[in-house]
């Protein structure tokens, strides 16, 4: 009789503790109709801003133009200056970019949420940001839930370059074309890498939710139709991939064409805590502008949250801000961080970034004799990304003032 109950007590906590957690688990944002809830019960409205360029480097964010994408960031500076000093200037850059000061700094802002940019590659053996082998993924995201955690603060955990690629633009470390959704072997590394994501942080309720995918399919492609009718089923296919781990948070669905297009996205009955995320740049900061973003919120009855807009004058940003609030839309502004300004926190250049490294950036290098001809004075190069890495510390920074009150918050 003992050893029976012993035995039942063991199973009743294994329920209670497994990696799937219950649905309504205490403690976890949640989704009602439009709203998204938090424990106690309040409303809550996603105000924050996107840690981009941290790990997932754009060429922009460094001053870089035709050499853009992570992938390419890093070939040129192994052109230059080898792998590594390549890996050692990764590895600062990585240690200085964000840190517990930056979390402070945006929660004193009066900000709730951080959306957390990142690539697959932190989780697989693939040579990324000077890794190979075991990467420092988890890590990184442990770091930052903890600083979030001190803060009171949400996280968004937003998968931006996904295995194939998913937009076929730099943004997603790729290769010019959307092959996630042609590629059987992606999708289940895909999913995998989700479930993993899922399983680690399952009881954390720090985490708001898991964004899927950033920005899928771009319009560039003449079978981009076609392929937004793969878009849902890859979603519904991950979802129930995290689902087997992970009951507890929500799950953020991006619409196609740089997260502007849903009408590929029409059913929301295979979950209960799902919701969606449109970007913007641009264009009028009015209601009429967004109404298709919500016209579809209503017809689904699931939140709508603004993940990424940003690059604007202060006055379109505020005004843009004003018609999110008054229509329920949460927002990320993009970015916190990168060189000279529209973001929060300014990067300064060193003093021979342009003439050296910007411009080797630049310089035609598709051959081997093009490499040899066009590299810059190696000891330079090297000490200009020690500086620029140094100066990513939020100590180096400079908070652009009027950027930060455009956004809503303090």
């Amino acid at each position: 009789m003992k050893k029976s109950l012993l035995y039942i007590c063991v199973l009743l906590l294994a329920a209670c503790t497994a990696g799937s957690g219950e649905k309504g688990a205490k403690g976890f944002v949640t989704v009602q109709g439009h709203d998204l809830i938090k424990p106690n019960g309040e409303k809550l409205l996603i105000q924050g801003t996107n840690l981009g360029n941290w790990l997932n480097p754009e060429g922009y964010m460094f001053g870089f133009g035709r050499t853009n994408s992570a992938w390419m960031i890093d070939l040129m500076m192994k052109e230059a200056v080898g792998p590594d000093a390549t890996a050692d200037f990764w590895k600062e850059f990585k240690d200085n970019y964000v840190t517990k000061a930056d979390i402070d700094f945006i929660a004193q802002q009066g900000a709730n949420t951080i959306r957390l940019p990142f690539n697959y590659k932190l989780f697989t053996d693939e040579d990324y940001m000077g890794l190979t082998g075991p990467k420092d993924g988890f890590e990184r995201i442990d770091s930052v839930v903890s600083w979030c955690k001190a803060n009171g603060l949400y996280l968004i955990l937003d998968m931006h370059d996904c295995p194939g690629g998913q937009t076929g633009d730099n943004i997603d470390d790729g290769h010019g074309y959307p092959w996630l959704f042609e590629s059987e072997r992606s999708q289940e590394l895909f999913c995998k890498i989700w479930q993993q994501i899922a399983f680690r942080y399952r009881q954390e309720t720090t985490i708001l939710g898991y964004e899927l995918m950033n920005e899928p399919i771009a319009h560039y492609f003449e079978n981009r139709y076609e392929l937004y009718k793969l878009l849902q089923p890859l979603y519904k296919k991950t979802v129930a991939a995290i689902r087997k781990v992970d009951d507890n948070h929500i799950i953020l669905l991006g619409g196609a064409h740089w997260n502007s297009f849903f009408w590929m996205l029409d059913d929301a009955s295979y979950d209960d805590k799902l919701m969606y995320t449109c970007h913007r740049y641009g264009g009028p900061a009015t209601k009429e502008a967004i109404t298709h973003y919500i016209n579809f919120r209503d017809s689904i009855n699931r939140p709508m949250y603004m993940g990424e807009f940003g690059h604007n004058t202060m006055e379109w940003q505020t005004d843009f801000v004003k018609v999110l609030k008054q229509n329920n839309i949460g927002y990320t502004f993009w970015p916190y961080k990168k060189v000279d300004n529209s973001c929060m926190m300014a990067i300064q250049r060193p003093e021979g970034w342009d003439s050296i490294v910007v411009k080797y950036s630049e310089t035609s290098r598709n051959t081997y004799q093009e490499w040899r001809e066009a590299r810059p004075d190696q000891a330079k190069f090297r000490e200009l990304l020690s500086e620029f890495a140094k100066n990513c510390h939020i100590e180096n920074c400079t908070p652009q003032k009027d950027y930060i009150q455009s956004m809503g918050m303090r």
